[in-house]
């Protein structure tokens, strides 16, 4: 049985390489990064490569977080009046509770501060996700609970994250996940926000951007275990999309990864595709936008729709139904299946 359709109708996003989602987007399309020298060293005193985004002030820690989410909801929401605002939840993803340097103390706290900076109040079933890469994902199968249930007809999704923390780098560099002089297998820290506005599927006089399936399970054998990698985890959620979107994987055309460097996530997505792939085909492309970005935690599932998006409205995806997946360094593990429907389709 097919799931509720989810229409992507707006976006909004802060990176290092752009301050609003247009900006972004086109300079992952065209392979631009901000990767420079941050104020971190290494455990041999060598400078940590990083990609910052470069706000007006120097904000720092959760002012910035604050800052970043504020500005990527702002355009995502651009024209909406305070009545609009408080019939819609805004599910916002943070990073993982325990995870070492997370800057904020407070969810709730935090969610309150950002509705001040806005200057806005949101419906009362909003609220804060704190599951990491895999947060996307869930916010928008929440989203979809809440528009099925009557309860709101729109929701905001948004997510704010840096990995550029102190206790965060050190906590990466230990477990061999951080790029360093003396870890070449790593990724290259970053942070960003980003915001999706989610509809119920209408037709419309232009294209539109649906979310059909999304697929959860847990991979036992993951970053930190010492068990074989057999991909059982992400091949069950991308199951569980395929037969939420009432489709088999012979639909796909290229899909989209969080993948951030290191060899790990790009074995798991082969593993985990090779054992579901059935068709014959010429080229299928990966896509992977942390090689622009950084590693930006939370924020990197949102950033991957919004890139999508910006792909198929302006003609150069590789066509129209498209893989995007994630997964926590503990084994969590995301699939979603969107679908490009062109204008009169």
């Amino acid at each position: 049985m097919s799931a509720t359709p989810l229409v992507v109708s707006r976006v909004g996003m802060v990176t290092g390489v752009g301050l609003d989602a247009p900006a972004s987007c086109a300079a992952i399309r065209g392979a631009i990064d901000n990767f420079q020298q941050t104020s971190f060293r290494d455990r041999r005193g060598q400078w940590i490569m990083g990609c910052e985004v470069p706000l007006e002030y120097p904000w720092r820690g959760e002012k910035k977080l604050l800052m970043m989410a504020a500005r990527a909801i702002g355009e995502c929401l651009d024209g909406f009046d305070q009545a609009a605002c408080e019939s819609t939840p805004l599910l916002l993803c943070l990073a993982e509770a325990d995870r070492p340097g997370r800057s904020v103390p407070d969810d709730a706290r935090f969610l309150a501060a950002l509705q001040d900076e806005l200057g806005l109040s949101f419906h009362p079933q909003s609220a804060v996700i704190v599951q990491g890469h895999v947060s996307a994902a869930v916010a928008l199968h929440r989203g979809r609970q809440i528009i099925d249930a009557a309860a709101a007809t729109q929701v905001i999704v948004a997510a704010s994250d840096s990995l550029l923390a102190g206790a965060a780098l050190a906590d990466c560099e230990a477990r061999d996940r951080l790029l360093t002089s003396e870890n070449s297998d790593g990724f290259i820290p970053g942070e960003g926000a980003a915001a999706l506005l989610l509809e119920p599927l209408r037709a419309q006089p232009w294209g539109q951007l649906v979310c059909r399936g999304i697929g959860f399970a847990v991979e036992k054998a993951h970053i930190d275990s010492e068990e074989p990698l057999r991909a059982d985890g992400l091949t069950s959620a991308i199951k569980q999309s395929l037969q939420e979107a009432a489709c088999d994987e012979s639909i796909l055309d290229f899909k989209i990864i969080d993948a951030s460097g290191g060899q790990y996530v790009f074995k798991e997505a082969t593993l985990a595709f090779g054992r579901i792939d059935r068709t014959k085909r010429a080229e299928f492309d990966v896509w992977h936008p942390a090689d622009c970005i950084g590693e930006v935690g939370a924020t990197v599932g949102l950033a991957m729709i919004a890139v999508l998006k910006a792909a198929c409205e302006k003609a150069y995806a590789r066509g129209n139904n498209v893989l995007l997946h994630l997964g926590n360094d503990d084994g969590k593990r995301a699939s979603m299946v969107f679908s490009w429907l062109p204008a009169g389709g």
